[in-house]
């Protein structure tokens, strides 16, 4: 029997482990358990063009656009026309969605939610599937990847390798390499840059997105989510001018809120106009009680913060990586879906497609991994991770500079970190030095608009290419 490892298990690796325990592999997943992850904390919901009114047309033009046109249009075509097998998927496992909105960026209320806490009742669901059909949970961190001449053999938990005949990479992004985000501290992309170390290729690592309405307050950083605005929430300044329009891609609003910031003005979210936003929206409610703020009474303030990776692990359409038997899905992973900038909603939309399409292509690979070789154990702890999460926020944040960038590269060479952390953010600084427009989530003052010699992906393996 064909054994398969999949690393991390958020939306897409629990996917995965539901696919291929279901063709009758013996699957095992690692993570830190599920409610740790950033698909247990997705607020909003899943993009599904499944209504009347809308189609996959629509929906292609929407994200294209939301992209800026750097999307692989192939791969957005492979993603959106499974939707519906994600759909039936979901509910065939008891998923049942409240309603259905509207988001930034979307021309029609496709997106799919429960409570505005779509993400908690997912992964519930998922996880209770792949308990019932058989799949192995080990808890922990997996440490490293078991990579030889080209080839993955498992991967090193606590020092001691798990082989496995295909590995999956399903860690998510790396916006914990960032000082400020709301998702999980764990999401750093350590096997993000294992794998590029070991002979994958990483691609568009310079895209990063930053949620436009992050919260800081006494309960930690949290998100308030996207449907807030959808809902009618306005974004307003200290004064109470209103100075973008609210359901703008993430991009758009991100650096309308930051070049206020910058002016010296405080940004709030006026969501007093929306009825019964404790139903709606129980869980901001929630944390936003805790620290005194009624949303029917008082204003929200808000920040970006760092939110989405785009780029990762570069994969072909059917999420196979440059290793031979290692696959990568989910936000660990880039094949151009979403372009230089996601569109709100179509993460968990590109979990569940890729969980469900790599399935089948471990399935028509049928990976061996016999006689595997003496593979070296290499970790030695993540080392100063806090000294590049600061520098990453000051020198490749929301608005970027060639000089700020490349003072960012010295400054890196002298931090004592893990060597795969430091290679990952190389990289995306390196590629976001190279990119010389502005393109999506990636923003460079000095380069302020697109350029049509750009429009293409960046891909990096040691150094970056355009």
């Amino acid at each position: 029997m064909t054994s398969v490892g999949i690393i991390g298990d958020g939306a897409a690796g629990l996917t995965a482990a539901i696919a291929l325990a279901r063709r009758g592999f013996e699957v095992t997943v690692i993570g830190k358990g599920f409610k740790n992850t950033n698909s247990y904390l997705a607020q909003a919901g899943i993009a599904l063009p499944v209504l009347d009114g809308d189609s996959l047309r629509a929906h292609f033009v929407d994200t294209v656009r939301a992209g800026k046109y750097l999307n692989d249009e192939e791969a957005v075509w492979n993603v959106l026309s499974k939707a519906s097998e994600a759909y039936d998927f979901l509910t065939s496992l008891g998923l049942e969605f409240e309603t259905n909105e509207t988001e930034g960026g979307h021309s029609f209320p496709r997106v799919f939610t429960i409570k505005n806490e779509t993400g908690k009742h997912m992964m519930n669901v998922l996880h209770i599937a792949a308990r019932e059909l058989g799949v192995n949970f080990v808890e922990g961190l997996a440490e490293e990847l078991a990579v030889k001449d080209g080839r993955a053999y498992g991967v090193f938990l606590d020092g001691e390798l798990l082989e496995f005949d295909a590995t999956v990479v399903a860690t998510g992004g790396f916006a914990g390499l960032f000082r400020y985000t709301a998702g999980s501290p764990l999401t750093v992309g350590l096997l993000i840059g294992d794998a590029v170390m070991k002979g994958a290729f990483a691609r568009d690592l310079e895209f990063v997105q930053f949620h436009p309405t992050g919260y800081m307050g006494k309960s930690g950083v949290k998100l308030v989510s996207e449907a807030v605005r959808g809902a009618g929430a306005r974004l307003v300044t200290d004064e109470g001018e209103r100075f973008v329009n609210e359901l703008s891609t993430r991009d758009i609003v991100a650096r309308a809120i930051y070049l206020q910031m910058l002016a010296g003005r405080r940004v709030y979210l006026d969501a007093t106009g929306i009825e019964d936003f404790k139903r709606r929206f129980p869980q901001i409610y929630a944390f936003l009680g805790k620290d005194g703020i009624d949303p029917s009474k008082d204003l929200i303030p808000v920040s970006p913060i760092a939110h989405y990776t785009i780029g990762g692990i570069a994969v072909d359409l059917w999420y196979r990586t440059a290793i031979k038997g290692l696959y990568a899905v989910g936000e660990a992973a880039s094949n151009g879906f979403h372009g230089a900038n996601r569109l709100a909603s179509n993460s968990l939309l590109e979990c569940v497609v890729s969980g469900l399409e790599v399935a089948r292509t471990i399935a028509r690979d049928r990976p061996r991994a016999s006689g595997v070789p003496d593979v070296p154990y290499t970790f030695d702890g993540l080392g100063d991770i806090d000294s590049i999460r600061e520098l990453l926020w000051e020198h490749a944040g929301i608005v970027r500079t060639g000089e700020r960038l490349r003072e960012g590269l010295t400054k890196l060479k002298g931090v004592d970190a893990d060597p795969r952390l430091k290679l990952l953010a190389k990289g995306l600084l390196e590629c976001a030095l190279a990119r010389e427009e502005s393109r999506g989530s990636h923003y460079r003052e000095d380069f302020p608009v697109m350029r049509k010699e750009f429009e293409r992906p960046g891909f990096f393996a040691g150094r970056c290419g355009l």
